[in-house]
């Protein structure tokens, strides 16, 4: 074997060995629940006054959580395949324990579910193909009827399915990009779809140019949706920041050709790609993967924090030391944002270990942050104390 042999066996080892990492950077990227083996409980730090507590554990890669319109907590256990309730009927902050007669679990045997959310009756749950619908028609706490609303989204790449109604009943879904960045063939792709009804009639395209819009919420006063974006990667440690938006009807939010509003994308951008671009609310650290939000709607928290948007960052695999794996805190006057966005939940990254990474959030009937944490497994409690 000569020189030459030897050199293109060198090259071909390194260009394998290089498409191997960034092909798991975005497997790892996509398929994000426990993909840095088993967390475990988190040492979550709160600012003073605040309180955290366990609130359920042992749950199979919970996802975005919500309360029942009966003050119960639901949760979209994806890894179990399952939707799940945790009473609190004593209101001791910890969910009940479960006896023989009702096991918690409202509903089976789904296609990893991501998101649910409670609508005239039944729970609608978003699924890496769709929509099903769930309803308990008997009130035994469990669903006797699951409907399939909507079964041919493209499954590949970003997976999570985000269902939400709109003030005026149209549902609206969150759809992922295939790739990290790239020219989508399916129009629905890194977008928002919204249907006529809640029986998924009438599709059509509500939003596009968001990447990966995870986390839905409505703004308790306005109305308004509101979305976060997962930013592309492979732009450095700092590039592009993280965005939380107000989706408008028509609106372009610029990816493939445009990151965060005003960045030019390296690969599909050019002279003017950002031009009409929708702006975000807040911007932040790149990569830390932001999820689930929250407006805080309840009277257990101080008065500076009520009507502030919370979202959960999920962490990124791409960053040169980590960051994210937290809760952060954007302060808002109506729909504005006030000031910077500050920490508001962290620890679950420590001294370089992750034990855990936050989802979903909710606020509950007692005014306390509900948080998911789906590689522990855990639904963290955060509430006021005032000490």
């Amino acid at each position: 074997m000569n020189k030459r042999q030897i050199l293109l066996i060198v090259l071909l080892l390194v260009l394998i060995v290089a498409g191997g990492w960034l092909f798991s950077g975005f497997f790892r990227q996509v398929n994000p629940a426990g993909f840095l083996g088993a967390g475990g409980v988190a040492d979550v730090n709160v600012p003073e006054g605040f309180a955290v507590g366990i609130f359920a554990e042992g749950l199979n890669g919970p996802r975005l959580i919500a309360f029942g319109p009966d003050g119960t907590l639901y949760v979209a256990d994806r890894g179990a395949g399952r939707i799940v309730a945790l009473p609190d009927l004593d209101g001791d902050g910890m969910a009940d324990e479960v006896g023989a007669e009702y096991s918690g679990v409202f509903a089976e045997g789904l296609s990893a579910p991501h998101s649910l959310v409670f609508h005239e009756g039944s729970w609608y749950v978003g699924v890496p193909s769709g929509v099903v619908r769930l309803t308990d028609t008997d009130g035994d706490g469990k669903a006797d009827e699951s409907v399939t609303l909507i079964d041919n989204y493209p499954t590949g790449g970003h997976s999570t399915r985000t269902v939400l109604f709109l003030p005026d009943g149209r549902m609206v879904v969150s759809v992922g990009s295939s790739c990290n960045v790239c020219e989508e063939t399916d129009p629905r792709r890194a977008g928002i779809v919204v249907y006529e009804d809640a029986a998924g009639t009438g599709e059509s395209q509500f939003a596009v140019g968001l990447r990966n819009a995870v986390g839905l919420a409505l703004h308790p006063i306005t109305g308004e949706l509101w979305a976060t974006n997962n930013g592309r990667d492979l732009m450095g440690d700092d590039l592009p920041p993280e965005t939380v938006y107000i989706v408008r009807e028509g609106a372009d939010y610029g990816w493939p050709r445009c990151q965060s509003g005003d960045i030019e994308d390296p690969d599909f951008g050019f002279a003017g790609s950002c031009e009409g671009i929708e702006q975000a609310v807040a911007k932040w650290q790149a990569h830390t993967a932001p999820l689930g939000l929250a407006f805080y709607t309840g009277t257990n928290f101080p008065e500076e924090y009520r009507g502030d948007l919370f979202i959960a960052l999920h962490g990124s695999w791409n960053h040169s030391t980590g960051v994210g794996y937290s809760v952060i805190r954007v302060p808002l006057e109506g729909s504005i944002a006030t000031g910077p966005v500050e920490d508001f939940a962290w620890g679950w990254l420590a001294g370089g270990a992750v034990s855990g990474r936050p989802v979903g959030l909710a606020v509950g009937p007692d005014g306390a942050l509900y948080v998911s944490d789906d590689k522990g497994g855990i639904i963290y409690r955060i509430w006021w104390t005032g000490k």
